[in-house]
């Protein structure tokens, strides 16, 4: 039985888990590194009068509570004292959490302020972040920043930052907003109800953040939270942090945090109601119809069944408001990941992610899409949170029909896992889709987690999928290992995909595999530069396919790089790539007329890659490879500038481009872009995204205007047009394949969204 080598690997892990576990444990609940050090900590105080939420903490009742000062570097002179002084006082009452920060700097005209906008990504600005590991388990927690413009910045770490998301930025996401898979790890797109305000004058900044209870989950008894505190100073990219955090490492690695004692958090029984009224008019213009008009009602209602259990509930689900897909050019025989961006699937994501790096068992874009278009969701409910010590997540959805694109169908998820001791965890997940006549895809899983001592972290699952069609071979397995140090980081992985492997509610781009991969990388430290990352890194795809040789190399790289690195943030990559493409079947490169025969197609690929300093008023990126390519050439790459002269406008353009030369045809591919934002207050702006794709022969332009409110609720204008050319995007024998020009789609979007409080606000 192939799966044996998984079933043998985590019988392994558990056997040893519990006296691992126990030597650990100690160290792990100390909180204060590898040296045993116990915790940094501080105490909340309880006041009667609540501060005024201004940006200016100098009410008395901020003076009741102790300072938390002293701040460590992290980088980049880790281990050394902060180059400005940050205090920090916390406050609560019956109602909320207080949260006063007093970020002095002595060249206060030269703080980097960053875009005017929710969740901008905070690492290209001054800012304040906190993270409360409110079950105190040093593995899960709340995060909330802002920057000197006032923004609400905030998200969920799950598994110390660790799980199946990988972030995907790029493109015109200067936020880096969005997770693919599941959303492990952190998710910034999680949005809760709060409030945050800023000053500045000539001795540095202030914030003020009211979090109320309500808005966070928490245990029966918690007088004592995980509490640690980072300042970025963007001038000099410095971080530093309230609890000392090793360099290796960053502020989601919560057994590092210190301790907020005092707390008295009351549980009271929260429910709200957030319903969205939407009109639209659109026109599909591939069909034979005129412009349609529509209104719709829905909305959602959480329940706080437990302090720590949430039960949200969903009916008419509309997306509407959310950001388009960036476009990705693919020049590979295998989907592409666009990651999630719902809100509804969004938050506590993390309780659902098992897998990742190219098999997420469950994927919840598979829900309500498919074929890239959208499918109406009727309904549905989600509970999830801890109780019983257990993190917990039972999800329920059910779409409509869309003609000719997918029947009514049900998915169910269910989600299991156990937080150990020295960031550990052990769990399971079901997933099932049940559609008409009886059709359904089931996925099970395990999975386990095994924190050694401070640097080593090895996780395993094993998985099978089942339906009426199942031809066997329905088993994935999968064991990694990371280990790091400040110098050193060291990554294995070995992974099994049966051929029969089907999980429909994952992402899976290829099945009928095994896969090994490690990557090894060294950090120096120079006076003259910030860091150097030389670094080597390896991965192969072996067949495991009926009628395909066994070992059959479908997909290998070997990646020699090392990254410069700059004080201000600059970079530049030098590398090179070796990469193995075998085709044990023809397949037509997207766009054009080419197709890739069969065989094994081997050669080396020089790349360069360009980062200025992302927070400067100008700035750039850049990719060029060149070298060969399946059975030919190519050259080209990406590269992005952007420009952002103030807190309340930015621009950016980007283009991605690639020249190929095979014996089968010469082709170009290109994807063109721009963006722009107006930012008039951290609540209302106004955004465009234009695209060009010759893949698809066609521009798409998406203008949105939002006006929030609490937690990403509030007014959201939208309009959305799509042409397409003539335009010949495959040159070959046999000539270029066209596209009929003219306005392809085109909509008009109003839509409007509230959350009341209707128990305990």
């Amino acid at each position: 039985m192939r799966s044996s080598p998984a079933i043998i690997a985590a019988a392994t892990v558990l056997v040893f888990a519990d006296p691992v576990l126990s030597q650990n444990s100690e160290a792990g609940s100390a909180g204060g590194g590898s040296d045993g050090a116990m915790p940094t900590t501080a105490t909340a105080v309880e006041v009667t009068e609540a501060p005024i939420i201004d940006g200016r903490p100098d009410e008395a009742v901020w003076r009741q509570a102790g300072v938390m000062t002293g701040f460590t570097q992290r980088v980049p002179f880790d281990g050394q004292p902060a180059s400005e002084r940050t205090e920090v006082r916390v406050i609560f009452d019956d109602e909320a959490l207080y949260v006063g920060v007093w970020a002095f700097d002595s060249q206060a005209d030269a703080i980097t302020y960053g875009e005017r906008i929710r969740d901008y990504e905070v690492n290209q600005s001054d800012a304040i972040v906190f993270v409360l590991d409110t079950y105190n388990d040093d593995q899960n927690g709340f995060v909330f920043g802002t920057t000197p413009t006032g923004i609400e910045y905030d998200g969920q770490v799950a598994n110390e930052g660790r799980g199946g998301g990988r972030f995907q930025g790029g493109g015109f996401n200067s936020r880096q907003r969005f997770q693919s898979g599941s959303g492990g790890g952190f998710n910034k797109n999680w949005d809760g109800s709060w409030t945050v305000a800023t000053t500045t004058d000539g001795e540095g900044w202030y914030a003020e953040f009211r979090i109320p209870f309500n808005t966070l989950r928490y245990g029966a008894n918690s007088e004592t939270w995980g509490f640690n505190v980072i300042r970025r100073i963007r001038r000099l990219n410095e971080e530093s942090f309230w609890t000392p955090v090793p360099r290796e490492f960053n502020l989601y690695r919560l057994n590092y945090a210190g301790d907020l004692e005092g707390l008295q958090p009351p549980f009271r029984r929260l429910a709200t109601v957030t319903p969205y009224v939407l009109g639209s008019t659109g026109r599909d213009y591939t069909a034979a119809t005129g412009f349609s008009q529509d209104g719709n009602l829905g909305g959602e209602v959480k329940l706080q069944v437990t302090q720590g259990l949430t039960l949200d509930v969903t009916y008419n689900t509309d997306f509407a408001q959310v950001e388009v897909d960036d476009q990705q050019l693919n020049l590979t025989r295998f989907s592409l990941n666009f990651p999630e961006k719902r809100p509804f699937f969004l938050e506590n994501a993390g309780f659902f992610s098992v897998g990742g790096g190219g098999a997420d068992l469950f994927f919840s874009r598979r829900i309500g899409i498919a074929s890239g278009q959208p499918v109406p969701i009727t309904g549905g409910a989600r509970l999830s949170g801890r109780a019983a010590g257990l993190n917990l997540g039972l999800l329920h959805i059910q779409t409509g029909g869309e003609t000719g694109l997918q029947d009514a169908h049900g998915y169910s998820v269910a989600r299991l896992a156990k937080e150990l001791p020295n960031r550990s965890r052990v769990g399971g997940l079901f997933v099932n889709k049940s559609g008409p006549d009886g059709d359904f895809n089931r996925t099970y899983a395990a999975d386990v987690a095994i924190g050694v001592g401070e640097a080593f972290t090895l996780s395993s699952f094993v998985s099978a999928t089942d339906d009426p069609e199942d031809p066997g071979d329905g088993y994935a397995w999968d064991l990694s290992g990371n280990w790091s140090s400040r110098t050193w980081t060291f990554t294995g992985t070995a992974r099994e995909i049966g051929q029969g492997f089907n999980p429909e509610v994952g992402f899976l781009p290829r099945r009928g595999y095994r896969y090994y991969q490690y990557y090894v990388m060294h950090r120096v430290h120079p006076s003259w530069l910030r860091e150097i990352r030389p670094h080597v890194s390896f991965f192969t795809y072996r067949s495991r396919k009926t009628g395909i040789e066994q070992g059959f190399v479908e997909s290998s790289r070997l990646h020699i790089d090392s990254h410069w690195e700059w004080p201000s943030g600059a970079q530049i990559h030098t590398g090179a790539n070796f990469n193995v493409e075998g085709i044990y079947e023809p397949f037509r490169i997207l766009g054009t007329d080419v197709v890739v025969p069969e065989g094994t197609h081997q050669g080396w690929e020089s790349q360069l890659v360009f980062n200025s300093n992302a927070a400067a008023r100008l700035s750039a990126t850049s990719r060029i490879n060149f070298g060969s390519f399946l059975t030919g050439t190519r050259w080209g790459g990406n590269g992005s500038l952007t420009f952002r002269p103030n807190a309340s406008f930015s621009t950016s353009a980007r283009i991605n481009y690639f020249n190929v030369d095979l014996p089968q045809g010469q082709f170009q591919t290109a994807l063109l872009g721009m963006n722009f934002g107006y930012f008039f207050t951290p609540r209302i702006y106004l955004q465009s995204l234009v695209q060009y794709s010759n893949q698809v022969d066609s521009w798409s332009a998406n203008l949105r205007f939002g006006w929030l409110n609490t937690a990403g609720t509030g007014l959201f204008i939208v309009y959305n047009d799509v042409q397409g050319f003539d335009f010949p995007i495959g040159l070959n024998p046999d000539g270029g394949r066209f596209v009929e020009s003219g306005t392809l789609a085109r909509s008009f979007i109003v839509k409007f969204t509230r959350q009341f409080n209707v128990l305990g606000g």
